[in-house]
């Protein structure tokens, strides 16, 4: 792994910033064990637990990518949303199909994170505010169009299936299978490839990466539109689940996909992360609400779970960084 001049990586546990997550996986997973053996323990719970990692795990891959540049993206949430609800609206009130009307939308959806880019390299505004004003644009329009109301999808397609369908009969759907898929795909592009390599130098130091012949602006532009890209993608996928879309779909994804980056060794400062461990940190997100259904905890323990793991795996990838990598 590459991540620029003045962050270098030696041994094991630098190459592997998923270490922080693992560590919270097994003692968590080891609390349920002993909870509830004969319910956590089942074929059917761990199909559970993909099928909910599946659309927070795929958003969750663009965010880490975008962070690792050094960037955020919270306008995510709301893209969640508008892809879904546009591609209803196209497809109930001027019948068009719902693969063209999900590519249009896929592709208004990379626009608004470039958008979102854009605006930030040029006015130099942090990411942070710029795609914090797009998120609560995208969210008013959302109310505004469609008066607070959720809308159903009248027609059935077979993209519906091919995006979030069931597979047998122990509760396996396919966007288990997208996520799978496209872990693989940008772990690759992440580690193997020159692209790889160029987003880790932007992240540790994009002064450096630029004099270096990398183009800051094109990797910060295009990982703002992957991120957009794949959170319309999992809106997408919870549209194929469920058929319909509420105009408050997804709030607080932003700050769900942030954490399973954060859990999976990405820095907010960028410059380091792991695509398998974002993966390792959504399914980490899975695990904890199905466990806590499963041994019967009040909702709100929840939010108290993922809040200790986000801290305890915070400090992990930290001292990591500190002791194992950072040097100079």
């Amino acid at each position: 792994m590459s991540i620029g001049k003045n962050v270098k990586p030696h041994g094991f546990i630098a190459r592997h910033p998923e270490i922080g997550v693992l560590a919270s996986f097994f003692s968590i997973a080891l609390i349920f064990i002993v909870r509830v053996p004969d319910k956590f323990l089942t074929v059917p719970t761990l199909y559970s637990i993909l099928t909910l990692a599946g659309e927070l795990g795929v958003a969750s891959i663009g965010v880490a990518f975008l962070m690792i540049t050094g960037e955020f993206n919270l306008s995510i949430s709301s893209v969640y949303a508008l892809v879904p609800m546009g591609v209803v609206l196209m497809v109930n009130l001027w019948g068009v199909d719902m693969l063209a009307a999900s590519i249009i939308m896929l592709l208004v959806a990379y626009g608004i994170g470039v958008t979102v880019g854009y605006i930030t390299i040029k006015t130099g505004i942090p990411s942070f505010i710029s795609s914090l004003g797009m998120m609560m644009f995208l969210r008013g329009i959302l109310l505004a169009v469609t008066g607070g109301f959720p809308v159903r999808l009248e027609r059935d397609h077979w993209l519906t299936y091919v995006l979030n369908g069931p597979i047998g009969d122990l509760g396996l759907r396919t966007s288990a299978v997208w996520l799978l898929v496209l872990t693989a795909i940008f772990a690759f592009i992440l580690d193997w490839t020159p692209y790889g390599n160029w987003t880790y130098a932007v992240g540790a130091s994009s002064n450096t990466a630029r004099e270096l012949g990398v183009s800051v602006s094109k990797v910060k532009l295009t990982n703002f539109g992957v991120s957009s890209l794949l959170a319309g993608l999992a809106g997408l996928m919870a549209l194929s689940r469920f058929r319909v879309v509420d105009p408050t779909l997804g709030q607080g994804l932003e700050l769900e996909t942030i954490t399973s980056a954060v859990l999976g060794g990405c820095l907010l400062t960028g410059g380091y992360g792991s695509i398998s461990g974002t993966f390792l940190g959504a399914f980490l997100i899975a695990m904890t609400r199905v466990g806590l259904v499963l041994a019967q905890a009040p909702a709100y323990w929840y939010s108290a779970f993922i809040g200790i793991i986000l801290i305890i795996a915070t400090v992990i990838n930290l001292f990591i960084v500190k002791k194992y990598v950072t040097s100079g």
